[in-house]
């Protein structure tokens, strides 16, 4: 993909949450303006149309396989529940090198999608792959994947580096090189159809990895996310690394570009994002103005905390500091301790941290990845990549702190952020989509019969923490 197209070196996604970053995709908008949508298990407002609904209105084929927009529930258009990736190709099956992987054959139901639609119709196609979602198989990393612990360079300086962590980052790698299989036959599909050269191929991820203090939170490590694209036909100089910031809010605006829909007659609401395909021809001039930032935001991610609140925080990156501000910091950043610390899926590394701080051995993981956190947060990027020294409360760093906020809020003011007027208790208003997440926290404490799959039972805390 980078070699015959380009590849983004500063693409990230303004939200590490699986709905709300997939949301910021389909509109073009960043999470804050997107109302429920902005949440994880959220109702999708029926005024937000996709860019999938706006191809398919003007003539093009849409559809999608895998994971589409979801969690949540996208509700109902004309009596019928909303496609807002299209249709599901999820019909083929294959058999996997492992239980815990999807046994949608994803290359094989693209296949199945260009052969419904007629020859010359344009089409848009979302491939949402399973993995690397949790659960994974223990040790399919180093067994089947033939990976040695040894083969791993380094292990992020917030998790401890043992065997338990190096299995459970061989088992994540294992589930990317299976993404990156189907992917390679997706584009062997497209090749044999005839369909490769004028097929604009996006590749990227909704988040961070699905381990402590990343997916879900607001670090860099979190929010950075690889990109590719490859347009055969169309890119210029192909091969090149694109530098400028980009933000997954300008994917939507592309897509309207290079179907020639304009946006104020895409149906759409206004849109944030900026497309791409001055990068993509080699603009200068006008890749020059683009921004020399991303914003960052997060409010309710997962369930478990009192009211089912969230833990909103507002950031902007630059190319050599991240600063953030955390509006409610006497939340629990990654969900209650009592209910599983909720907001970071069950596994391996997250239940070795606990066992640690437990067992009296080490608090220092589990303060970085589960602790509270202070009102304002500033790292140097270039010295401090796993932003592990907050500078916020440095005075030699105060200036360029306050310059990072006020230009944050000036931009999310002009983006009308609620957060930004007063409003911001908006987030925690909006009910979650699924019944049974709804109080999660309030019925657990009651002793009621509730069960969150995508954490183990050991992560809950005995006993209440403050």
């Amino acid at each position: 993909m980078a070699r015959e197209g380009l590849l983004f070196t500063n693409a990230y996604t303004p939200n590490a949450k699986c709905a709300p970053s997939r949301a910021c995709i389909l509109t073009g908008r960043n999470p804050w303006q997107l109302e429920e949508a902005g949440n994880h298990v959220p109702f999708f407002p029926a005024r937000f149309t996709t860019y999938a609904e706006a191809l398919a209105r003007h003539g093009y084929r849409v559809g999608y396989t895998g994971k589409g927009w979801a969690p949540g529930n996208p509700g109902q258009l004309d009596g019928r529940p909303r496609q807002l990736t299209g249709p599901v190709y999820n019909q083929l099956k294959t058999a996997t090198p492992t239980k815990a992987i999807s046994p949608t054959d994803y290359a094989a139901n693209l296949e199945a999608f260009l052969k419904d639609k007629p020859k010359d119709q344009p089409f848009c196609f979302w491939y949402g792959g399973n993995e690397p979602h949790r659960a994974y198989e223990y040790g399919s990393g180093a067994e089947k994947g033939k990976k040695k612990l040894s083969d791993i360079d380094r292990v992020p300086a917030y998790w401890p580096d043992n065997d338990t962590v190096r299995h459970d980052m061989l088992d994540y790698a294992f589930e990317v090189e299976y993404f990156d299989h189907h992917l390679g036959r997706m584009l062997d599909v497209l090749e044999k159809a005839g369909q490769l050269e004028n097929t604009v191929v996006v590749v990227t991820s909704d988040n961070g990895m699905p381990f402590p203090r990343v997916k879900g939170h607001v670090y860099a490590f979190d929010n950075h996310l690889p990109l590719a694209v490859m347009w055969q036909k169309g890119i210029r100089n192909p091969g090149r690394k694109v530098d400028p910031f980009v933000s997954f809010i300008d994917f939507a605006p592309t897509f309207l570009e290079l179907a020639g829909l304009p946006a104020g007659k895409s149906g759409m609401q206004p849109i944030t994002g900026k497309s791409l395909l001055d990068l993509m021809r080699a603009t200068p001039d006008k890749a020059a103005s683009r921004p020399d930032y991303v914003l960052l935001g997060r409010e309710r991610t997962d369930v478990g905390r009192p009211g089912d609140a969230g833990y909103p925080v507002r950031g902007i990156v630059t190319e050599k500091f991240i600063y953030t501000r955390n509006y409610e910091p006497d939340r629990w950043p990654a969900g209650n301790p009592e209910t599983g610390y909720l907001d970071t899926d069950g596994s391996p590394t997250k239940t070795l941290i606990l066992q640690q701080k437990r067992r009296g051995e080490t608090t220092k993981y589990w303060d970085l990845a589960f602790g509270k956190k202070p009102a304002e947060e500033l790292y140097q990027l270039d010295q401090d990549p796993y932003c592990l020294d907050n500078l916020a409360a440095n005075p030699a760093f105060a200036a360029t702190g306050r310059r990072l906020r006020e230009q944050m809020e000036k931009q999310l003011i002009n983006q009308q952020d609620p957060r930004m007027s007063g409003k911001g208790h908006l987030f925690d208003q909006y009910p979650y989509s699924e019944a049974a997440t709804r109080g999660f926290y309030e019925r657990y404490m009651r002793g009621e019969p509730v069960k969150a799959g995508w954490v183990n039972e050991s992560d809950f805390e005995k006993r209440k923490m403050e």
